[in-house]
């Protein structure tokens, strides 16, 4: 009887652990992605990402290494970015969720916070791959701000031209700092 009793807790015990791993939070993993980002806190996320990971926003898509990616969202905390999680689900595998962020870049350039749909989709329990979709994208305010922001940078201070492409994080210091010039021009 023991031996039956034992068996069975040992059983039991086998199975919930091997559930347990099989089931791994996906939606969970997400909601600390993007609480990372909202901290800029990047320590963790190493673990969350497969050794490689693609990014699509429309029709630009870009493969970066686990370092390289970490490397663009280190650019990205330079504008002390806030992202608020507006809804999130797993759907067969996949993490959908629609965010809204909001920085110094985006508040200068596009006026608003970005409202995204992104989907992330994951492989082995590692995201693989992040896709951003805007929604309600104001392209006419964004490029008239780039535009001057550029224009005047180039007359005013040429030796920050080149900032706008530069997506590391000494490349986010000088685009923040275009902007504060910018703003303070008068």
């Amino acid at each position: 009887m023991k031996k039956a009793v034992l068996l069975l807790l040992l059983t039991i015990g086998f199975v919930s652990c091997e559930n347990r791993e099989k089931e791994i939070d996906r939606v969970e993993i997400a909601k600390q992605y993007f609480k990372a980002l909202d901290n800029s806190d990047y320590s963790k996320m190493a673990e969350w990402f497969a050794d490689s990971l693609t990014k699509i926003e429309g029709a630009y898509k870009q493969t970066y290494s686990k370092g390289d990616y970490l490397e663009l969202l280190k650019w990205d905390s330079v504008f002390d970015p806030k992202y608020n999680i507006l809804e999130i689900e797993e759907v067969e595998g996949i993490v959908k969720a629609k965010i809204l962020k909001m920085d110094k870049r985006i508040s200068f350039l596009h006026e608003e916070p970005f409202l995204t749909n992104q989907t992330l989709i994951f492989k082995n329990d590692k995201i693989i791959s992040v896709e951003i979709e805007y929604v309600d994208f104001k392209e006419a305010t964004w490029e008239r701000n780039r535009n001057g922001l550029l224009s005047w940078i180039d007359k005013n201070h040429p030796e920050l031209n080149g900032f706008i492409y530069d997506q590391t994080e000494v490349g986010g210091m000088k685009f923040l700092k275009a902007i504060d010039l910018y703003k303070n021009k008068n």
